[in-house]
């Protein structure tokens, strides 16, 4: 939720915004990996449509395009929703995968990863998609809304995917017959982007 005159806020990513998205990823993970996966994802056929959020700081308004500043301030977070699909026992269930998300490094520890999620997962419930997924940091994750997903019946898509990690936002629509493997969309396979590689090999 945005406070008033709290010149951080959030709302949905526009086409004008990912040059700026993209230099939010680049800053935040270094190099162009993220940043080129948030592009892909974005134009990828998919049977739901991705949904982006930023993070907007309105103090920085009016430095200009090359800062990545719009007419109402400077992106400096993003989080974007894209389609996968659950392998559940009776048939495949849409889904939507909460990947990537970034904050710029200077703008870290106010919460504004915490706004994004919640952006995003209320968007997602407001949709009817039943599940969100994500690979990340468990102790992180596990205070804005997902749990350890294998405990409750999903299956991770690659087993480079530390179990801990693998985790789900069970939303409104939710339903307990929803079980099975998660299916990530190509997107992350054709970039590499699925858990961690074994970089002695």
């Amino acid at each position: 939720m945005d406070v008033p005159d709290d010149p951080l806020s959030t709302r949905p990513e526009r086409d004008e915004d990912h040059a700026a998205v993209a230099q939010v990823h680049r800053s935040a993970f270094g190099g162009d990996l993220v940043a080129t996966l948030a592009d892909t994802l974005r134009a990828a056929p998919a049977p739901l449509s991705p949904a982006g959020f930023v993070a907007v700081d309105t103090a920085a308004s009016g430095l200009g395009a090359a800062a990545g500043t719009g007419a109402d301030g400077r992106v400096v977070g993003h989080v974007l929703l894209s389609a996968s699909r659950l392998d559940a026992p009776s048939r495949l269930v849409d889904v939507l995968v909460l990947s990537p998300l970034g904050v710029l490094p200077a703008h870290q520890g106010r919460g504004l990863g915490t706004r994004l999620i919640r952006a995003a997962l209320d968007a997602a419930d407001a949709r009817g998609v039943p599940l969100v997924f994500l690979e990340g940091s468990p102790t992180y994750y596990a205070r804005r809304g997902f749990e350890r997903a294998d405990a409750l019946g999903f299956r991770s898509p690659s087993l480079r995917i530390p179990p801990p990690a693998f985790q789900v936002a069970r939303l409104s629509a939710y339903q307990s017959w929803m079980t099975g493997t998660l299916v990530y969309a190509e997107t992350f396979w054709a970039l590499d982007c699925v858990g961690l590689r074994d970089q002695g090999a």
